[in-house]
């Protein structure tokens, strides 16, 4: 019976690379965020920042900390993860593709899997009984900062992390898929405490991209609907299950119509 290389041993011999792989995702998902939302209020795109309230170095700082917490559960769940592989209780990597067209439909999956995962974990996180011990530590950011992609409690952590084996669990999954959702989900996660709308004002009025989350959807979270707005990715859940706040379209209409010079109509005049 295969018993695995032990998972102290893969944290030693390899806990400095694992930690490097997933701080650097964060580190450059969350300060390239911030620097683009710097750069942007200093543009005439200004007004699209959400909250009137700054966030503090303080608050920038907590959340900083808490995301280096995250990361020391995320190196350890990986070492328990690759010893769970060699002993065949999880899926491997796979090295090579299965096809465009598989590896571009996996990708799809994991990403709405991952959405649904997110909504119910948060949700489930939201009850009173269960609240303090997982997710208050997250929700002491009111004005969120792209620095709170990973700000969690160390339980909220482990339950952040779990989806990887549970899908792994299921699913061999080709490396480069694995990779390309594990950074689209940093850089989504960055963009939705950025406290600054990306997304143009007509986005909410297209069926195409209406079910595409936007920053005011999660700020909203954050700030004034504590009990709503749940989805990581898309609108779907909160749709379905009534937890979509009641003014989130106007908000958005709100933020992204600020600034706008309406123009108006000529008077004209009748030639006497």
């Amino acid at each position: 019976m295969n018993t695995g290389i032990p998972p102290l041993d893969i944290l030693l011999n390899h806990g400095r690379e694992i930690f490097t792989f997933d701080f650097g995702r964060y580190f450059m998902a969350a300060s390239i965020t911030f620097a683009i939302v710097w750069l942007l209020r200093r543009t005439v795109l200004k007004t699209r920042k959400i909250q009137g309230r700054e966030a503090t170095f303080t608050d920038m700082r907590r959340e900083f900390l808490q995301s280096l917490q995250s990361v020391f559960v995320y190196v350890i769940g990986i070492c328990f993860l690759i010893w769970g592989r060699e002993v065949g209780v999880f899926y491997d990597i796979i090295g090579e593709s299965l096809g465009w067209a598989t590896d571009l439909a996996m990708l799809a999956a994991i990403i709405i899997a991952h959405d649904a995962y997110f909504y119910w974990a948060h949700r489930f996180m939201h009850h009173p009984k269960l609240f303090k011990t997982f997710h208050r530590a997250h929700h002491r950011s009111i004005t969120p900062t792209p620095w709170a992609a990973y700000s969690f409690a160390m339980p909220e952590a482990l339950v952040m992390f779990m989806f990887v084996p549970i899908w792994q669990f299921f699913v061999p999954t080709p490396g480069w898929v694995m990779f390309v959702w594990l950074n689209f989900q940093i850089i989504r996660n960055a963009m939705g405490h950025a406290g600054f709308e990306f997304f143009p004002r007509w986005w909410l009025s297209t069926p195409l991209t209406r079910w595409i989350n936007t920053t005011v959807h999660h700020d909203l979270h954050h700030n004034g609907g504590f009990n709503t707005n749940y989805g990581l990715y898309f609108t779907f859940w909160d749709k379905w299950m009534g937890t979509e706040h009641p003014k989130y379209a106007e908000k958005f209409a709100e933020v992204v119509g600020r600034g706008r010079i309406e123009k108006q109509p000529e008077t004209q005049t009748v030639p006497a």
